[in-house]
């Protein structure tokens, strides 16, 4: 019997928020599946087998655990040690048609664990050949009906004789995959909730020693005031810290929503076991000595997880700070800060333990109130994508801020990010711009491709900062300011000096001045001055944000100037910021306090220096034209053959498994079923085939060297222009240095040259980079990166970026390069790119792009030069089946 494909185990999230297992079915489940018969009610079997079926027989019981994982396929779905559910597949002999069905245990049924099954198998009988899905369900059943119409692919019914028999392609739709993200919303959302919110909390471990962390959680939990019972575990001791303490976690007479382990690292695998036993809905591991040690770290580390994610327990950590809730009704501090920031709207994550103290510690400092956080550690379950999923629903947050040393999924958080993002804005900061993380440290061994981090950020409206400074200063501003309509700045103040500054820095973070110079009252000006003044510029319809500068009179005291503008600013709908009395953070005088005490919106933030004001001004602004700009569409474009290029690469793959570059004529036809309009090419290995050639592709031609250093190199005669017959041919093939193929090819018309590339990148996926031609523009790095699928705003923003663009548009006075057809190129590039995951390089360089009218042969763009390299697919496969993140290397 063959055996079933790796990637068909997965860890899932059910809707409830609890974890399960799913896996192929094996001869070894047949206790199990006995098992899920005996436990599930009469109606229940009643309703998968028509009929009373009490057990199965000998003979189906076989049938049932012994698959082909070809036309006969199932998946089982494990919670402990018990099969909860199964699915199957078989497809009708001779067709590419599969009945499916489902049997749920009764005590897990409505935890969309049918959809899920329904899920993964589509998946794999997809893998399998299989194109259509039929179901026969008893009219009765409609929770199963159900589960078949709402996974968004196009039933057809009919009824007869009390059952409803469905029919429906299994090939991923647009419905069928907002179907799929909007339920893993859903339910990753709920997990994470049962780990804010539990209704009780045991710290195993817990110790009367004030050296240990275990009486440090206990300690701030208890001094947080968590609003239900806490349970020390420690079987040496019967109180800690006042508190009954319990042997073990299974002592405890009552349930546990939550278990913060202190314990070692060696003892916890036994905890995680008990806790299983106990049915704890989730755990947080304060203990190190995990993955951030090394190779065998990482192994115990995954052993771990996938022991508690088996059991239905999600795992923050291990190696890692706590979580912590400042809702009044939860008063949750599980972590090792013994000060947490005050109640407030903004939910942050942070990646490091050692780190999240101090970060804790600066946000109380800036007056930043929190609706959560959470320190993952070695981020070996839970990370930043599934906080996104709990904050993009959560009331209580407005602003989510992320510190982040590597990336779990990083094309799932750009698709959290972009959704989350279009109501609230989402501030990161990346370590490792310049070095990677080390394996200890995150998991990680080299440093993520910087042009990968800024293209994701770009097409996910991340406002990426480069500094803890600078994710505070924004995140101050984004909780307590609206956003600006625009990037027209006004400057008030009573100092000269300090308004050129900050006008200086104003157009440095490429924003515009309101008015031609800075307002300035005086040092002489009173309050009233002050707030004239200030009302004036919020009234203004020419202005969308103000910068206060307030620098304190020897004669006058500065409370009254800072009542001044907190009341201004109260009731506007435009951001203020202020450089007041040298101050970071939301002083008194600027603040306006809400129920919890803390800085509420309206509240004016305070930056030291007038420059660290406007650059958080401007990276909000920024946000704002994001969140301004149009989504854009992926267009439907003409005249592609995607069947006729996905040949061409499975003949290449047929023939070299690994991979390799294509040939020029391989090129050449893979470009034509995308309508990349390649010029005439040719490859010779002799003059007079050169010749033949040019006659062929028409004059004028060029002749280029195929040897990789005069490749490209018309500086050292690899390049030949201008041929415009046979004789011209003959010399120029004469004067390239022999012993390589040359290219004969047509001859384009002067125009600008530009580049176009796919670059395929492991774990971001694939990257369409543009860029104008030249080693200067190489040396400087100019180039404009998007994330794929490309949008028609995407193309538009591509062509734009470079800071070359002023070629493309009429410098010095030349005729302005076609970019629409620039635009369409890139699009059809974009395309090949998403169709085509099995493109691992391409690159089209030159393509040169001339004026719109008639330029070259009624064309007025043509690509000179491509090379293509294609191999087994990395980050681009298509969107899979629900499954948890499993990070690289456990």
């Amino acid at each position: 019997m063959p055996r079933p494909p790796a990637h068909w185990e997965a860890d899932v999230v059910a809707a409830d928020g609890g974890t399960v297992h799913l896996r192929p079915i094996s001869p070894d489940d047949t206790d199990g599946i006995v098992g899920l018969m005996e436990r599930s009610s009469d109606q229940t079997r009643y309703y998968r087998f028509f009929g009373p079926m009490r057990r199965l027989s000998d003979r189906d019981l076989h049938r049932f655990t012994h698959v082909d994982h070809v036309d006969r396929v199932a998946f089982v779905v494990v919670l402990g040690d018990e099969v909860i559910g199964v699915g199957r597949y078989d497809r009708y002999p001779g067709t590419d048609d599969a009945e499916v069905a489902f049997l749920i245990e009764d005590a897990h049924q409505r935890r969309g664990l049918g959809s899920v099954l329904l899920e993964h198998l589509a998946a794999a009988a997809r893998e399998r050949g299989i194109t259509s899905f039929v179901a026969e369900v008893l009219s009765q059943n409609s929770q199963m009906v159900r589960v078949f119409i709402d996974a968004g692919y196009s039933a057809k019914r009919s009824y007869e004789d009390g059952v409803v028999h469905l029919t429906f392609p299994i090939a991923p739709t647009e419905q069928s995959l907002a179907v799929t993200y909007e339920r893993e919303q859903r339910s990753e959302s709920r997990s994470i909730g049962r780990l804010l919110t539990p209704g009780s909390v045991a710290v195993v471990g817990a110790s009367n020693d004030e050296t240990k962390i275990g009486n440090a959680v206990l300690r701030h939990l208890l001094d947080y005031g968590f609003a239900g019972p806490i349970y020390p575990v420690n079987p040496a001791v019967r109180h800690v810290r006042g508190v009954p303490a319990y042997a073990d976690i299974e002592s405890i007479p009552d349930d546990v929503d939550l278990a913060v382990l202190t314990v070692p690292a060696d003892a916890v695998a036994g905890v995680v076991e008990a806790a299983r036993r106990k049915r704890v809905r989730g755990l947080v591991v304060l203990t190190g000595g995990f993955g951030e040690t090394g190779a065998v770290g990482r192994a115990t580390e995954r052993i771990l997880v996938d022991s508690a994610r088996a059991s239905g327990m999600r795992v923050v950590g291990p190696n890692c700070l706590g979580i912590v809730n400042t809702d009044p009704a939860v008063r949750l501090n599980a972590s090792l800060a013994p000060h947490v920031p005050g109640r407030g709207r903004v939910g942050f994550f942070a990646q490091s333990g050692a780190l999240g103290v101090a970060l804790l510690e600066r946000a109380r400092a800036r007056g930043i109130g929190l609706s959560s956080f959470v320190s993952a550690g070695n981020r070996a379950d839970v990370s930043g994508n599934d906080l996104l999923q709990y904050w993009a629903t959560d009331p209580a947050t407005e602003v989510v801020l992320l510190h982040l040393e590597s990336f779990g999924n990083p094309r799932k958080f750009a698709r959290l990010a972009r959704r989350v993002g279009r109501t609230k804005p989402v501030v990161a900061v990346k370590s490792g711009r310049h070095v990677g993380m080390t394996a200890g440290l995150a998991g990680t061994s080299v440093a993520v491709p910087e042009q990968s981090v800024a293209a994701l950020f770009a097409s996910a409206g991340v406002i990426r900062v480069d500094t803890l400074a600078q994710l505070f200063d924004v995140g101050t501003l984004l909780a307590h300011q609206p956003l600006p309509a625009g990037d027209r700045v006004a400057i008030v103040g009573n100092s000269t000096a300090m308004g050129v500054l900050v006008a200086d820095a104003v157009l440095e973070q490429r924003l515009q001045l309101a008015h031609d110079r800075p307002v300035d009252i005086g040092t002489q000006a009173g309050p009233e001055d002050f707030r004239a003044a200030l009302e004036a510029a919020l009234a203004d319809d020419g202005v969308d944000a103000v910068v206060a500068v307030f620098l304190p009179p020897l004669s006058r005291g500065s409370q009254v100037f800072g009542r001044v503008l907190r009341e201004v600013s109260a009731g506007a709908v435009k951001p203020v910021v202020a450089n007041f009395l040298s101050t970071d953070g939301i002083p008194d005088e600027l603040a306006v306090r809400d129920e919890h005490g803390m800085p509420a919106r309206g509240s004016v933030p305070s930056f030291s220096t007038p420059e660290r004001a406007v650059i958080a001004l401007g990276k909000v602004a920024e946000y704002a034209r994001w969140r301004r700009r149009p989504t854009g569409v992926v267009p439907v474009l003409e005249g592609i053959d995607e069947d006729a290029a996905r040949a061409v690469v499975r003949r290449v793959l047929a023939e070299e498994p690994a991979g390799r570059a294509l040939t020029d004529e391989e090129t050449i036809e893979l470009l034509a079923a995308y309508r990349l309009p390649m010029l005439g090419t040719r490859r010779v290995t002799d003059v007079e085939d050169a010749v033949a050639a040019a006659e062929d592709v028409g004059y004028p031609v060029v002749l280029k060297s195929t040897a990789p250093w005069l490749r490209d190199r018309r500086d050292l005669g690899g390049m030949r222009f201008d041929l415009a017959d046979a004789d011209d041919v003959r010399t120029a093939f004469a004067a390239i240095p022999a012993g390589d193929p040359v290219i004969v090819q047509e001859q384009a018309a002067p125009g600008v040259a530009t580049v176009v590339e796919i670059v395929d990148d492991p774990s971001f996926g694939a990257l369409v980079s543009f860029g104008l031609g030249g080693v200067a523009t190489d040396l400087l790095g100019d180039r404009a990166y998007r994330t794929l699928p490309l949008t028609d705003l995407d193309a538009a923003e591509l062509v734009r970026e470079p800071r070359a663009w002023p070629l493309l548009d009429g410098y010095r006075g030349s005729a302005p390069a076609d970019t629409a057809a620039l635009e369409d190129l890139l699009l059809r590039v974009g395309q090949l790119g998403d169709d085509l995951p099995e493109v691992l390089q391409l690159s089209l360089e030159p393509v040169i792009v001339g004026p719109a009218d008639a330029w070259h042969g009624g064309r007025s763009l043509v690509v000179a030069g491509a090379t293509v390299r294609v191999g087994r697919p990395t980050g681009r496969l298509a969107p899979g089946p629900r499954r948890m993140f499993r990070p690289e290397g456990s």
